[in-house]
């Protein structure tokens, strides 16, 4: 073929080595998927508002980046959610009594002065 290139493939058309294996062992080797496909999904919801299609950890309902992991979620007793006690019924109390006493107290200082 001298001159013309009508019966050349382009390089564009040229199939790459590994894909051509990967033909080959689709042929050879079935996947079995099955399982895969039948186990139960996370169903969390992603970042993007969708739900996680990632399969969930067995005995879990969540997949291992949703909190499925083993050690994944809050300590045992919470620390994390110990109230600082600012908006308890004592603390309303304790402060209303002070501001009673500081008023009598300046109410006082003013009578004196």
């Amino acid at each position: 073929m001298s001159g013309g290139d009508a019966g050349q493939m382009s390089h564009l058309d040229r199939k790459v080595p590994s894909e051509r294996r990967a033909k080959r062992m689709a042929k050879k080797h079935k996947r079995n998927t099955t399982p895969m496909l039948a186990s139960p999904r996370c169903g969390a919801r992603t970042r993007r508002g969708m739900l996680c299609r990632a399969p969930a950890v067995s005995g879990r309902k969540r997949c291992r980046m949703h909190g499925g992991a083993k050690g994944s979620g809050a300590p045992k007793g919470n620390s994390n959610a110990l109230k600082h006690g600012v908006f308890t019924g004592e603390a309303f109390a304790e402060r209303a009594e002070l501001r009673l006493l500081i008023s009598q107290a300046r109410r006082l200082l003013s009578e004196t002065s």
